[in-house]
């Protein structure tokens, strides 16, 4: 072998080296995610919390962009030191996944997690100080959750679900708006959220019994956690009930519909469950009514947003 061959043949490995650790990166910061959370801020804002303004105003609002841009970061670093301590469960309950993650050094990592941290607070900060406050905030709690809160039980769910919802808050904030409907909505994506959380530990079990975590099917065993879960699904009929009825939600009410018998389908499902593999579809079904959550924010008032829409044009 010559020496350009072997030049071709080091640079081939080192292209592939550096694109496995952009994978790794990109695995570890769960960026479908973040993608998901940002434009749900951008529809939130646009369809619920600013209707009073134009949609042309809200996307050329560059303040708006920078806490689209700071919330991504926050949550960027949150998946970062979430997963920094959850490592060692990871090998149990996921080892391929973590063994990819664990293709990008710690160094890197801590250097990438102060990193997008410090950018979330500084464009927080330049929007306003109390948005540099929340970020601040919200960066620490999320540190602390899984640092702390995770292991313990009850508030780990509870702090999960609470941590998803929180980057809503900045824009209640920002735009200095908040109608009873936007509660409901919160309360209802809380509810979806604890029992996302509730089947993730289900999924976790093995991992989390080997690294005492106190989770409720450790603690308290699957079955209460199936009995809880049945609790929190009749639950979410009460916000879905009060949005159907007392608010104008417009074409809206057929995803709730929908969501609906989706949950209830869910509940067998959940019952004869035994094995990761089929804890696996039901988080997929709860993850899909996520997404499908915020694109159905364009349904509330379709003819009125479709009149906005065209406005831009």
């Amino acid at each position: 072998m010559n020496k350009e061959q072997t030049y071709q043949l080091d640079t081939s490995n080192n292209f592939k080296a550096l694109l496995i650790k952009a994978l790794s990166l990109f695995s570890s910061v769960r960026l479908y995610n973040i993608v998901l959370v940002g434009f749900a801020q951008l529809l939130a804002a646009i369809f619920i919390i600013a209707p009073e303004l134009s949609v042309k105003s809200i996307l050329l609002d560059y303040r708006l962009w920078m806490i689209i841009f700071a919330t991504s970061a926050a949550i960027a670093g949150g998946y970062i030191i979430n997963n920094f301590y959850d490592r060692e469960k990871d090998l149990i309950n996921r080892p391929q996944k973590t063994l990819l993650e664990n293709k990008v050094r710690r160094s890197t990592l801590w250097s990438v997690y102060f990193t997008v941290n410090g950018i979330a607070f500084v464009l927080g900060s330049i929007v306003s100080w109390r948005a540099g406050l929340f970020f601040a905030f919200y960066i620490f709690a999320m540190w602390f959750y899984s640092h702390k809160l995770k292991r313990t039980l009850f508030l780990g769910n509870l702090m999960a679900a609470l941590l998803a919802v929180t980057p809503f808050f900045v824009l209640f904030m920002y735009y200095k708006n908040f109608y009873p409907v936007i509660l409901v909505h919160g309360g209802f994506l809380f509810l979806i959220l604890g029992m996302r959380e509730l089947v993730k530990d289900l999924e976790n079990l093995r991992g989390d019994l080997a690294q005492n975590y106190r989770t409720i099917p450790v603690v308290m065993g699957e079955k209460v956690s199936k009995q809880f879960y049945t609790f929190l699904t009749f639950l979410t009929i009460v916000p879905i009930t009060v949005l159907i009825t007392y608010f104008e939600i417009g074409h809206m009410q057929y995803y709730f519909t929908l969501i609906t018998g989706a949950l209830l389908v869910c509940l067998p499902l959940i019952w004869s469950s035994r094995r990761k593999r089929e804890y696996l579809l039901i988080h997929f079904i709860l993850k899909v009514i996520i997404g499908a959550g915020v694109f159905s924010i364009l349904l509330i008032d379709l003819p009125a947003i479709i009149d906005r829409l065209q406005t831009l044009f």
